[in-house]
């Protein structure tokens, strides 16, 4: 996702092929990463949890091509951002409230043609009701049940307002801390929930945790309750703001931790994976990202 980290370079990871190695793993119920449409049901799926592809992940390439990368991993569930191409052959248009209606209907036409669903959407959102109305209905059309964003303090009286109208939740999403990264911290996000409906909540970012020097199982037990949905995320080192994403497990959020810390807490909902870094082998790192939410999904199913 955007934040003051700019584009990262690539730099050398000396366990990425560990990577590769969870590429095509099969599950016991049949599901097979990086090969299409997955048979059964994921043992995540079982636990409540809906993986999804946050498309920032595939940001190199316009929407229209990337989800089909994201599609051909198995992933039924996408959250777009407001900022990113939609077409390579339609320039100048992003998936955005800023789509014409004939747009919108090819958007979802192209999604529905790969069995994918749109359930988040990464938004701009202020304190301007006409603006923000806007993105409620483009969500509305496209299916969305909950919106991410970051909005100004002053905006969630109107915003809690637009979530009961639209039946839309509206998660807070956290980047690393700044001096411009208003809801780094779980207590921030806190004090803009307090009072608010229960459609208003967090969007649990791990990676920017570490990156900002928390203790992502701590902050999960401080969001308990008021957690809508995550952007899985690890990365390689902590309390480092241009720390790299390395593929869940490998990194310093304890994803073992993690997952059974939701666990614990009942979440049930969509969790989108986000890999900011932009890797030469990036369909294995997701690959692997999917394998190792399934296989503790698995040893949670059978404890």
């Amino acid at each position: 996702m955007v934040s003051p980290l700019g584009r990262r370079q690539f730099l050398t990871w000396t366990g990425i092929s560990l990577a590769g190695g969870y590429f095509g793993m099969k599950g016991g119920n049949g599901w097979v990463y990086g090969q299409g449409q997955p048979t059964g049901e994921s043992a995540a799926e079982k636990l409540g949890w809906q993986l999804a592809c946050q498309l920032y992940t595939f940001r190199r390439f316009p929407f229209y091509e990337a989800i089909k990368k994201i599609a051909a991993l198995g992933i039924r569930r996408l959250e777009p951002a407001f900022f990113l191409r939609l077409d390579a052959e339609q320039p100048g248009l992003v998936t955005s409230e800023t789509l014409p209606p004939e747009k919108r209907a090819e958007m979802r036409q192209r999604m529905v043609a790969l069995g994918l669903s749109m359930p988040n959407f990464y938004a701009n959102l202020t304190a301007d009701r006409q603006q923000a109305r806007t993105v409620f209905q483009f969500a509305k059309e496209m299916g969305v049940e909950t919106l991410v964003s970051e909005p100004p303090p002053e905006a969630f009286p109107i915003l809690d307002e637009l979530c009961q109208e639209f039946s839309i939740n509206l998660a807070v999403h956290n980047h690393p801390r700044s001096p411009t990264s208003r809801y780094w911290h779980p207590e921030r996000v806190l004090a803009v929930c307090e009072g608010r409906s229960n459609r208003i909540g967090a969007c649990c970012d791990t990676g920017h945790w570490v990156r900002s020097g928390l203790q992502p199982v701590e902050c999960l037990r401080l969001m308990a309750g008021r957690i809508i949905t995550l952007h899985l995320k690890d990365v390689a080192e902590f309390g480092k703001p241009e720390a790299r994403d390395v593929p869940l497990g490998t990194g310093k959020a304890d994803y073992r931790e993690v997952l059974r810390e939701l666990h614990r807490q009942g979440f049930k909902g969509v969790m989108s994976i986000e890999y900011e870094h932009d890797s030469p082998d990036l369909e294995k790192d997701v690959a692997a990202c999917i394998a190792f939410v399934e296989k503790l999904a698995g040893e949670l199913l059978g404890a």
